[in-house]
């Protein structure tokens, strides 16, 4: 690893841990009585999509759109506590070791660890406090008073999105993106894996592999 202060970057979904980690999230507001079963086969629907296709930008407005409509109403507060409630039993045994074992070598490094994720903030808060990165970017959904609106604060944390908030990062903490690192699954993570000096694919979809070949990126397997 080059000298420090650099930056390593993750992505969550089937690059931290196994599968979409907002699932698991709406499978529990389901048991809580938050969603309908149609709401919860719904989701549950498209998490297998997602495990045997990848991320499509599509599929990805979907689930936004039905979330917000979802959580319209709902107390923040009570999403938190079901994060903390699902953390040990669903996420954490879905933590690929090996993508722990690499943050781990980062943080021993001295390097700063932030994960860069389409998933809530909520999750990715609380995924980032409980590996030891500095923090998590995350698609914000609108809070006011405890209370989820239905609308999103700024843009969903998605492909070029993603890749600025990197840069974002670099410029506010000081570090050379050419010193950085970057890790992500899928096509959509290319822009932020362009961005940096040390980029690796890990379990990446059919496009990102073709893709990592032809930059001779690093392809990871994970499992």
């Amino acid at each position: 690893m080059p000298p420090s202060p650099a930056c390593a970057f993750f992505d969550v979904d089937n690059t931290l841990l196994r599968g979409a980690s907002g699932f698991h999230l709406a499978r529990e507001m389901y048991r809580m009585k938050f969603f309908s079963t149609r709401d919860i086969a719904w989701f549950a629907g498209q998490a297998i999509v997602y495990g045997l296709r990848g991320e499509s930008e599509t599929r990805i407005a979907a689930i936004r759109a039905r979330a917000l409509t979802t959580m319209a109403g709902r107390r923040q507060s009570e999403i938190l506590a079901i994060g903390e409630l699902i953390y040990e039993r669903e996420l954490e045994p879905r933590i690929f070791a090996g993508t722990r074992a690499l943050i781990d070598e980062h943080l021993a490094a001295g390097d700063q660890v932030w994960l860069i994720t389409a998933t809530p903030h909520e999750i990715g808060d609380l995924l980032a406090r409980k590996v030891g990165a500095r923090g998590a970017v995350a698609t914000v959904a609108e809070v006011v008073d405890d209370v989820y609106t239905g609308r999103l604060v700024g843009d969903l944390m998605h492909a070029e999105r993603k890749a600025l908030a990197v840069v974002e990062i670099a410029e506010r903490t000081g570090v050379d993106l050419a010193d950085c690192f970057a890790y992500g699954d899928s096509i959509n993570d290319a822009p932020m894996l362009t961005r940096v000096g040390h980029p690796t694919t890990i379990n990446p979809d059919r496009a990102l592999r073709r893709l990592a070949r032809k930059q001779d990126w690093p392809i990871v397997r994970m499992r």
